[in-house]
């Protein structure tokens, strides 16, 4: 009986470095990445193909692929039919989501999408700006554009829908945003028909674990210590523990050994206050995964 394969598609162009280093941290070693469209994973019932997020939901939709990796704002620029199995918060800059926004030149007159009647519009998501001129009831040009966009809104069109993650591009090209059309993030999204077949769901959602897990991880550290027992109470209710804390009883008669994840972010205010009300030996750690 021949292997069942899983034919995966991820993101090539600006989000390829930042998804394979994902996959390494799920557990996955992606190969060849730079050499080849079709690396290899130490997976040998997946598949790997590198395409443009911009097309991945087309091929994933017509079956040439099972599962792919892109943007929700691909999946809507395509219309495509495919099965959003779960939102994956990561990007090339940042862990916020990018978004589509409608900028101009800085000194330009146009404030409001009312003001773009009769006049020019360059973009990359030419549908997602047709469909949000016809919701504000404005009738525009809306042209494709194969890449530049920032320089064109100076010289060649009115205005311009273009992706941002932290508007410094568009601050730098002296530009000004109007109006945000879409938040967009990543997504794992499948087949139709594969995602009825159970053993590619099953590989699809181990897939979604892990790449979760991995997500979960990157915002969170582990920390241990060790303290006595009638301080324990006191060293709780200074804790904001993900889950409740795991305690074990020590060698030492009346002292526990405490661990637990909490968010990076607050490590630096809580060691301290962990250690005032006692927590002797606290260690902090790095997590790979963390799945609820």
């Amino acid at each position: 009986m021949a292997q069942q394969i899983l034919k995966l598609g991820i993101p090539a162009g600006s989000l390829q470095e930042a998804t394979i280093e994902l996959f390494n941290k799920a557990g996955f070693q992606i190969l060849d990445s730079r050499r080849s469209y079709q690396p290899r994973i130490d997976d040998e019932q997946i598949q790997l193909t590198l395409l443009r997020a911009q097309e991945m939901s087309r091929y994933v939709a017509d079956g040439v692929l099972d599962a792919g990796i892109t943007g929700h704002d691909w999946i809507m620029e395509n219309a495509s039919d495919v099965h959003e199995m779960c939102e994956l918060k990561y990007s090339k800059a940042t862990s916020s989501a990018a978004r589509w926004v409608l900028a101009v030149p800085e000194d330009s007159p146009i404030r409001s999408v009312k003001d773009l009647h009769g006049k020019r519009v360059a973009t990359e998501v030419v549908n997602l700006t047709k469909k949000y001129l016809r919701q504000h009831r404005v009738k525009a040009e809306v042209e494709f554009s194969w890449g530049a966009t920032e320089v064109k809104a100076h010289e060649l069109v009115d205005a311009i829908v273009e992706i941002t993650e932290t508007g410094s591009s568009l601050r730098a090209n002296k530009l000004r945003i109007v109006d945000t059309l879409l938040y967009s993030t990543p997504r794992l999204i499948a087949n139709q028909q594969s995602w009825k077949n159970s053993w590619k769901r099953q590989k699809i959602e181990r897939i979604a674990l892990l790449l979760k897990g991995a997500l979960e991880a990157e915002a969170k550290v582990g920390l241990k210590m060790n303290v006595a027992r009638k301080n324990l109470d006191r060293l709780l209710k200074t804790l904001p523990a993900l889950r409740n804390p795991t305690i074990s009883n020590l060698s030492q008669e009346g002292w526990v050994a405490v661990e637990t994840i909490i968010d990076e972010r607050v490590v630096r205010e809580i060691i301290p206050a962990l250690k005032a009300v006692g927590a002797e030996g606290i260690i902090e750690y790095p997590l790979n995964k963390v799945v609820y």
